[in-house]
């Protein structure tokens, strides 16, 4: 009985044929899914090995579960083979852990031999991310703008640009200081939501009249959304 399920282990019933469409059908789907992922990705860290990585889980989950077959042995195997794999790279975006799912998915699909599941799927799903995507679903946009300014601090008293501040703007936030070499001299950002949009030019020429103020940089942040 423990031979015969040992022999089982080594016995594959699938052709090479079999194999061959499987990895076709996963690398099409793979390439589908990188596609979407450059089309649909907005964030500061795109990565090109991700890119290709994608298309490369496709084919390598459909290996997997060519492998396993029906065989609970192999299963079990392959876990304990695949649990010494750790992975070093922390995943911070959600659309990257998705996009890791859909290859898997897709992969999974491809392996038992699955084409109809594995294309349809891919490009539904493809489909729905990028009309997402077109239509910044689930995104709520601010008209916000980066404030950037130089600032020679004398004293310990509220710096002049607060009043400024609260005069034009319905709300303000201080993102980042950054010394300019000296110790009075210090460069900060701020994110601006103005009550009037009309009121930009008479803000920033108030705010160069202040003293002790330098460089002032009015930017408009198409890009932010929360």
């Amino acid at each position: 009985m423990l031979l015969k399920d040992l022999q089982s282990v080594f016995n594959f019933s699938v052709t090479s044929g079999q194999v061959f469409s499987n990895l076709v059908v996963s690398l099409i789907c793979g390439l589908a899914i990188s596609l979407f992922y450059r089309w649909t990705y907005r964030g500061p860290n795109y990565s090109r090995s991700f890119v290709n990585s994608l298309i490369i889980l496709s084919m390598i989950t459909s290996i997997v579960i060519v492998v396993i077959g029906n065989n609970l042995a192999r299963a079990f195997g392959l876990v304990g083979a695949m649990s010494i794999i750790r992975f070093r790279t922390p995943i911070k975006d959600a659309h990257d852990i998705v996009f890791i799912f859909f290859a898997l998915a897709v992969g999974l699909a491809s392996g038992v031999g699955l084409y109809k599941v594995a294309i349809t799927g891919t490009l539904f799903i493809g489909f729905v991310m990028l009309l997402l995507n077109s239509f910044n679903y689930g995104s709520f946009r601010r008209k916000e703008y980066l404030l950037q300014f130089s600032y020679k601090v004398e004293s310990d008293k509220e710096p002049p640009y607060l009043e400024v501040l609260k005069k034009y703007c319905k709300e303000h936030k201080l993102i980042n200081v950054r010394s300019m070499g000296s110790k009075k001299l210090i460069e900060l950002s701020f994110y601006i939501g103005l009550k009037d949009e009309l009121t930009g030019n008479r803000f920033v020429e108030e705010f160069n009249a202040l003293a002790n103020i330098q460089n002032v940089n009015l930017f408009f942040d198409s890009d932010h959304e929360v």
